[in-house]
This record gives C-alpha cells, structure tokens and sequence, in this order.
C-alpha cells in the first residue's frame, strides 16, 4: 500500500504537520507519517534577488532525498516560495508525479496586517495540502468553486474554495489510489 510522506522543511511547527496527519489520512485514504529522521534545510534553493526559495529547486530536491519512497512526498515550510513566472506560489506539484512542496508564508494573516489567527491558517495549509497532493495524483485544476481543487492565487480564494473535493475529482481520485 502506498503512503504519504510529509516533510519537514526548515523552518516548521512540528504540531502543524502532525495536524495535518488525520484529514490527510482521511482525504487520500492512505496512511500519512512524518519524516522523523531529518529535516531538509532549503538554503540551496534560495533567491537572492526576489527574496524567495525557488519551490521547483526543492522538489527536485525532495526526490533526491528520498528516491526509495514508494507513495506521495509532501514537504511543508514556512518560508516564502516562487516559481519564476510568478510572484509567488503557496505551493508546487508535480502533476501525476510523486513530490509537492507548500509554504504556509502567505497563509498567515499577518502577512496582511491582521491578528494572527491560527484556526483560519491551520484550514488554509489543509486545503492546500490536499489541493497539491491531489495534483499528484493526477487531478488538474477544477472549475468548481467549492471543490478544494479549484485554483486560488490569493488566501481569500482559499477561503472561499471547500476543503473536499467535488464528486468528479474524488471519483478520479479514489481511482489514482487504488492504482498506487
């Protein structure tokens, strides 16, 4: 039976990742463990001159590292990432692949000048854990608006998406994972 790794990248609250263990588990029906053993630092994948971490860099990085993996690997920071078309992503997949990395950076609610919440930030990783897993498993972008799918370019269009995936997506889904 495959699994799903996730993977500590440095910087990262520990409790958030094992927060994420469960609807995880529940949302891929597939057991999800953390990597205990280490941590990857992502300094090699930092930019200079837009201040960011090249999200592409740490995939391959992640694939790198863990070559005998047989499932999904996710690695979770919290530190800002991009790809260089964009400004920024919240995270970065590969499509039918094996590896996604997602940053909570632009989750926070501090980034906008508001109080901290941790609840609305805790619900926004989850859905852009399941979002980027879900491209590994083969899922593109949804056009419905309540599936967990649909694309978001800004936190208030992870707010508004559901946390599920649309009967479509969770029948493609449920295929993609009985296959691996």
């Amino acid at each position: 039976m495959s699994s799903i790794l996730i993977v500590p990248i440095r910087p990262v609250d520990h409790a958030e990742l094992t927060s994420l263990i469960a609807p995880l588990t529940s949302a891929f029906e597939q057991s999800v463990s953390i990597e205990e053993s280490s941590y990857v630092d992502p300094a090699f994948a930092f930019d200079s001159y837009r201040n960011q971490f090249n999200s592409t860099s740490i995939i391959a990085a992640l694939l790198k590292s863990y070559p005998t993996h047989q499932g999904k690997i996710i690695g979770i920071t919290t530190v800002d990432l991009f790809v260089p078309v964009l400004t920024y992503v919240f995270g970065e997949a590969q499509l039918d692949g094996k590896a996604a990395v997602l940053s909570s950076f632009r989750l926070r609610e501090e980034l906008f000048g508001l109080d901290p919440n941790p609840e609305l930030e805790h619900i926004r990783l989850l859905k852009e854990a399941v979002h980027e897993l879900g491209h590994t498993f083969g899922l593109i972008h949804c056009h419905r608006t309540e599936c967990v799918m649909h694309s978001s370019t800004s936190a208030e269009e992870i707010d508004v998406k559901g946390k599920n995936f649309c009967e479509e997506c969770e029948q493609t889904i449920r295929e993609a994972t009985t296959m691996s």
